[in-house]
């Protein structure tokens, strides 16, 4: 429970209205009651705000007229609204302690002020830091190290030699440092290659569940600090992720590609391998990168949707345009023939 004032003084924002008013949780702008607190960005909600039952909003200063209940006056809602909303966590406390059916290997080293839940396995020579959090059944694998404050969802696996950095989250159900994909075809079938890097995360990242991050072939699979990967993303072996990238859900990137420093890529993007990409790049959903960027800005690829029929007229003219195009260069070509100024 906090007050308005103690929010605003949080959030550093103005306050119009009543700073007694109490706000014990959070709300969306049509169903938050008399006792949340919600928030505007997208000006097409706007009708929405004039019809709010919220303890309070919120909201840039060109908002704040429309509303019929207190606001917090800020130049960025969404930020404003992530940050109040880590005081509202419902996520449950964790209990520093080893429970009794997680399984320790004795040369493990685990801070006595991590939690271990029931089921967890930590192999051999694995280290866990100050605060860690490892949930139901998540296994620590040989010589892993978690830096401090680390949260480990249910169902995660932290391979061999993995390291993961301070206050990094990773949730429920990932794989951290499985083998890459790697072999070589032996004219009959495939040899595997022995994938002898790892992997390194960095500091205060949020990996999504069903995440998988392979290990390296040789050289170590990097993610840089303060990166975001949405669920079920795909980081191929020997990729490096610079610093502040956002990733949507079902990204894929494949082996050895480097990606700069606060990009953005849309749902369901691919990133072919061997390429880079510099930073500042925004990818827009469903494209497929297949050769480096070297420019920052926004980049798509790709068909959008529309209409059946329209989309069938199109296919089939798809398969004409080489035609079209050489019968078009033909057409040039007399043209210019044809030019008495040549």
């Amino acid at each position: 429970m906090m007050t308005l004032a103690e929010i605003a003084e949080l959030l550093k924002a103005e306050l119009r209205g009543d700073p007694s008013v109490q706000v014990s949780g959070l709300g969306t702008l049509k169903g938050a009651n008399s006792g949340q607190i919600s928030f505007l960005t997208n000006p097409r909600y706007r009708a929405q705000l004039k019809e709010t039952r919220a303890a309070a909003v919120i909201c840039r200063a060109e908002h704040a007229d429309e509303s019929p209940v207190p606001v917090l006056v800020v130049s960025d809602p969404h930020l404003a609204f992530a940050v109040i909303s880590q005081r509202f966590d419902i996520a449950p406390v964790a209990v520093a302690g080893v429970h009794p059916r997680a399984i320790v290997d004795p040369s493990a080293q685990i801070d006595e002020s991590a939690s271990i839940a029931a089921g967890v396995v930590v192999e051999a020579n694995a280290e866990i830091g100050a605060g860690v959090v490892v949930m139901a059944n998540s296994v620590i694998g040989v010589g892993a190290r978690l830096a401090e404050q680390v949260r480990i969802g249910a169902n995660v696996t932290i391979c061999h030699g993995a390291q993961i950095g301070a206050r990094t989250n990773i949730q429920a159900g990932s794989v951290i440092g499985c083998d890459g994909f790697g072999f070589a075809f032996n004219g009959q079938g495939w040899t595997k290659i022995a994938q002898v890097g790892t992997v390194r995360i960095g500091e205060s990242c949020d990996i999504g569940a069903g995440v998988t991050i392979d290990r390296g072939a040789i050289e170590d699979t990097v993610i840089g600090n303060n990166v975001i990967i949405d669920n079920q993303v795909h980081i191929a072996h020997n990729v490096t992720i610079g610093e502040g990238t956002a990733m949507a859900a079902q990204v894929g990137v494949a082996g050895s590609s480097q990606i700069g420093r606060f990009c953005v890529f849309a749902g369901q993007v691919g990133v072919a391998g061997h390429i880079e990409i510099v930073d500042q790049v925004q990818v827009m959903g469903k494209s497929m990168v297949s050769g480096s960027i070297r420019k920052k800005g926004i980049y798509a690829s790709g068909v959008p949707e529309t209409d059946h029929e329209t989309w069938r007229r199109n296919a089939v003219r798809f398969r004409h345009l080489d035609e079209m195009a050489k019968r078009l260069k033909a057409v040039e070509r007399r043209l210019d023939d044809s030019n008495p100024a040549k």
